[in-house]
Order: structure tokens, then C-alpha cells, then sequence
């Protein structure tokens, strides 16, 4: 009634009717809006609320994943020192610039000297590091298991705060490579040094592989990874990339390839086989480097055509292994030693693993100068990086500094 009212006593019918008839649709058009809304609005709270639920979860269970890595690793090393995290930053100044040693895969490593006195050193996960929970405890249970003098012991471990750090003996003398790759220092290593290391890194192989009660494979021995005591002692560290084999295995594969580029045997990088002959293969390159002086991410001989197994070889089958020496070792009386190592490190570096002798026929060949010798072939190499190995070389940035053990030694 009031409808035509209105109509009517405007007199101009059609604006009118026009005008009411949006009104009403504007007034239906804004309750579907509101409805809309309404029905929205708990679906909203219940996205909010799954996704606050989400991220507190995912934050406790970080938390109590560390809980139970910590209870892990008490049961597996119980004789190990369990530190705090305000313990260890008093001992390194709250991880101080001065109290930096280096820096390697793992992360950061800082020297440390608790109240009582003793100096040690921590390494600390990096948060970018490509190493993780698995190395961390890897390295913790399998050197808890581990005792001998040419051997890094860890002392303790910290995984608190989300923190994981491990805790070694510190070492004073650096590693290998401080020494052997620079131009000067080099020359602190005469030959009875270099022996002395090759000594103690032969005989921390042979614990590993022959007497221990597991047979464990490094996998990463390098020159970086060998540390130095106060006396030079040689004492093979990083167990991060470890695999502990059953006495009754003789090899084993993954499809994770990992390790250094240059210490890693070709039937790992293209099939993933990993065996006792893989620590050979990386302790001939050792050896080749210990006594040459050389890297082994450079290019030798006649216009720098050769990687360095390909080099040493090519000297040894000319007659010219001299050449390849390290030319700070100029006592000519070690010569014949000297060549009777660069042939023992060729056998080792051989293409197939079947060809490389083992760790107790290395010892043997080490230990006399009359035992025969097998003519060595054409030594494994590559001299393309293979995008199959995971880690970039060590030897190529700053030199390893960290930790390292005093344990009970083998009788040898």
C-alpha cells in the first residue's frame, strides 16, 4: 500500500520504481556478503588454528628429537663427558674471533680451556653446514667405541639449546696439510718427520680394518684430517662420514655418494662399492702427497697435463721418480726409501680395487726395504670433477686446526 503511495504522489512512476528496485537488489546483493562472511570466517579461524598447531608440533618435536639424540648418544658412549652449553661458551669466550682455530665441513672450531685447566677443542655444527644429525652422531658412537693412539678420541659432546657440538683433546701442531702445503713450513718436515706420520697413519689404518672389534672405513682420510699432537704424533680425525662394516663383509654399496674429490676410489663415485680397499685408495693419495709435497687438485709435468696420480706414475714408469719428490727432501741417503713409497702409494691408487694390496701389505712393504715389490699399472684417474662426489676439496681453503686424542696403543 504505501508502494503505490509513493509511486503516485511523485508523478514520475518509472524513476521511481526504477530508483526502489536497486535499493532492494544493493540490500540483497550486501546480506549475501555478510552471510558469505560469516560462513568464511571459521573456516579462517580453522586454517589459522591448523597452522598454529603445525608449527608448535613441529617445534616440539625438534625439541624432543634433541631429547632423544642426547639419550642415544648417552646409551651408545656412556663413558663420555655430557657439556653444557654454558660450560663450553665460558670456555671459548662465547665462541670469540680470537679463540677461532678454523673452519672446516662441519662447521667452526674453537679452542676451549674449562676451569680446571684442560684446553680443549669444540666444533660446532653450522647451521649451513652440509654435514648433520647423522654425522654428529656418527662420529660420537663410533669414536666412543674406538681406542688407539693413532686415533682422535672425542672427549664429549653438547646438544644443547638445539646446539650440537662435539668435544676433542686440542691438538697444538694443526693438521697435515698446515705444514705440507706451504712453501715454507714444508721444510719442518724432514724425511723422518714424514715417516713418522706415514707410520702412525699405516698403523691407525690397520686398527681400523684388522684389530679393532669392528671394522670401520673413513672415508674421508685426507691430509687436513690427520692431526698432530705436541710430539707430531699422526692421529686420524673426522669419523663423521664413517661406516662401521660386520667382520664378514667384504663390501657394501649406497646411493649417497660423499667424501673428498680426489681421495675418492672410481667404483664409488660410478657404482657407489665401498670396501676396506676404498681407505687404501685414499691413503695412497696420501702418500703420494706426503712425499711429493703436492696437492692433488693441481695439474703436473709437461704443460701441466698431468693430475698428480697421473704424474707420479708417468715419472715412476720414465725412470724419473726423483722428479716427483718433493725437492725440500734433499737428503740423498732417503732416496731409495723414497722410491720404494711412491711405488707402494702407486699400487695403492690403482683403478681396480682387487689390484690395491691391503693395509697389512702395505705395513709389510713399509716396514722392510727387501721385500719384492708388484709392478704397479696404470694408476685410477680422472681429470674431470665427477658431479657424483658430494663434498668440494678441504685442501683447497684454510688448513684444518682442531682436536685430538691420546688413546691406548696397538702393539705393533
Amino acid at each position: 500500500m504505501n508502494w503505490l503511495q509513493c509511486v503516485y504522489s511523485y508523478n514520475n512512476e518509472n524513476w521511481v520504481l526504477s530508483l526502489q528496485a536497486a535499493k532492494e537488489e544493493e540490500s540483497d546483493h550486501e546480506n549475501r556478503r555478510r552471510l558469505l562472511l560469516i560462513s568464511l570466517l571459521p573456516l579462517g579461524l580453522i586454517i589459522i588454528f591448523i597452522a598454529l598447531g603445525s608449527r608448535y608440533l613441529k617445534r616440539k618435536l625438534l625439541k624432543t628429537k634433541g631429547t632423544i639424540s642426547t639419550s642415544a648418544l648417552d646409551n651408545e658412549a656412556p663413558h663420555l663427558q655430557v657439556f653444557s652449553f654454558s660450560n663450553i661458551q665460558a670456555a671459548t669466550n662465547n665462541f670469540s674471533s680470537e679463540n677461532k682455530l678454523g673452519e672446516g665441513g662441519f662447521g667452526p672450531v674453537y679452542k676451549g680451556k674449562l676451569k680446571g685447566g684442560q684446553e680443549m677443542a669444540v666444533k660446532r655444527l653450522s647451521k649451513t653446514s652440509t654435514q648433520g644429525q647423522h654425522e654428529f652422531s656418527n662420529e660420537v658412537t663410533l669414536t666412543a667405541k674406538l681406542q688407539h693412539v693413532n686415533l682422535v678420541r672425542v672427549l664429549g659432546f653438547c646438544t644443547e639449546k638445539e646446539e650440537k657440538m662435539l668435544i676433542y683433546e686440542y691438538m697444538p701442531n694443526k693438521s697435515l696439510d698446515f705444514y705440507l702445503f706451504d712453501p715454507s713450513r714444508r721444510y719442518f718436515l724432514d724425511w723422518s718427520k714424514r715417516v713418522h706420520i706415514i707410520e702412525g697413519v699405516t698403523q691407525g689404518l690397520l686398527y681400523l680394518q684388522e684389530y679393532s672389534n669392528f671394522t670401520i672405513i673413513h672415508r674421508d682420510l685426507k691430509a687436513s684430517n690427520i692431526l698432530l699432537d705436541h710430539e707430531m704424533n699422526a692421529k686420524i680425525s673426522d669419523f663423521g662420514m664413517a661406516k662401521l662394516f660386520g667382520k664378514d663383509e667384504l663390501e657394501a654399496n649406497t646411493s649417497r655418494i660423499v667424501g673428498t674429490y680426489g681421495y675418492v676410489p672410481p667404483e664409488y663415485v660410478r657404482n657407489g662399492i665401498y670396501s676396506m680397499k676404498y681407505d687404501v685408495y685414499s691413503f695412497g693419495v696420501f702418500l703420494l702427497q706426503i712425499i711429493s709435497g703436492r696437492r692433488n687438485s693441481s695439474f703436473y709435468g709437461p704443460n701441466e697435463s698431468f693430475h698428480l696420480l697421473e704424474y707420479a706414475y708417468e715419472s715412476w714408469k720414465e725412470g724419473k721418480g726423483m722428479e716427483f719428490i718433493d725437492p725440500s727432501l734433499d737428503d740423498s741417503s732417503s732416496s731409495c726409501k723414497l722410491s720404494r713409497c711412491l711405488q707402494i702409494a702407486l699400487l695403492c691408487v690403482q683403478e681396480k680395487p682387487e689390484d690395491r694390496p691391503t693395509m697389512l701389505e702395505v705395513y709389510s712393504m713399509l716396514k722392510t726395504d727387501t721385500e719384492a715389490i708388484a709392478i704397479p699399472g696404470k694408476t685410477a684417474f680422472s681429470g674431470k670433477r665427477d658431479e657424483n662426489v658430494e663434498n668440494v676439496p678441504s685442501e683447497q681453503g684454510s688448513c684444518s686446526v682442531n682436536t685430538v686424542s691420546n688413546s691406548e696403543l696397538l702393539p705393533r
